[in-house]
């Protein structure tokens, strides 16, 4: 019974981080504890239990008397999001080809076969769960239990920004889909081959060209204010 109840936890918080990477959750939703417990088919201690962890990894916010509530999106939080990303994805990746392992490896090209097969079959949820999968084993090869949560936190962000705007039935998402992956290929060679500063470079040419497409996504015509820093006073 014990272990029944583990395993239901389990399958509640995988399926939650599911749910909240592809905005089948939206950012902000507050969760029915009710509802959660007889969908999972788990007791409320435990259910709060899967809620606390989901809270740790940056998922969830849980309030007094309110409830847990998916991580909101705010202006704040993009801002940040930009001035961080290059930085947490370049240190996390020079990390990553130092300290890589066989085993990890192995992961890492399994999940970019799985990215390229969501690319061609046209599943936005799958291309974008597999994205931060990969990312994520990225950030595991790194090793450094500093940089690690600051990136899980910054790839479930990153994952749902994603997924508010990437078409695949878009020409211009198809390429730029294709380059990410070939970028994928390149990140698999220079951390088998150990090559600290070309992965960092690798790193930020990846995220350039995420930043771009985010960018013309998010800011309104003619609007020429950098996400990356808080304008000015009279700016």
């Amino acid at each position: 019974m014990e272990s029944d109840t583990r395993s239901r936890k389990t399958q509640c918080i995988e399926d939650l981080r599911r749910r909240i990477l592809t905005l089948a959750l939206e950012p902000g939703a507050y969760l029915d504890e009710v509802e959660l417990a007889e969908a999972y088919g788990i007791s409320r201690p435990p259910l709060r239990e899967a809620l606390r962890q989901l809270q740790g990894e940056g998922y969830v916010v849980l309030h007094e008397n309110r409830g847990a509530q998916v991580a909101p999106m705010t202006h704040k939080t993009l801002r940040n999001f930009f001035v961080a990303a290059p930085m947490i994805y370049a240190a996390t990746t020079r990390l990553a080809a130092q300290h890589r392992t066989a085993a990890q490896l192995v992961l890492l090209k399994e999940c970019q076969w799985s990215f390229r097969q969501a690319i061609r079959s046209g599943d936005t949820a799958e291309r974008a769960l597999r994205n931060e999968r990969f990312h994520a084993i990225i950030g595991e090869m790194a090793d450094n239990e500093f940089l690690v949560p600051s990136l899980r936190r910054l790839l479930i962000d990153h994952t749902r920004i994603g997924m508010t705007f990437y078409d695949p039935r878009k020409q211009e998402m198809a390429c730029v889909s294709a380059t990410a992956a070939d970028q994928h290929d390149q990140f698999i060679t220079l951390i088998e081959a150990g090559d600290v500063d070309a992965a960092g470079d690798l790193a930020i040419a990846h995220w350039e060209l995420s930043r771009s497409q985010i960018e013309s996504f998010v800011m309104p015509a003619g609007m020429r204010i950098p996400l990356g820093r808080v304008p000015a006073a009279g700016e």
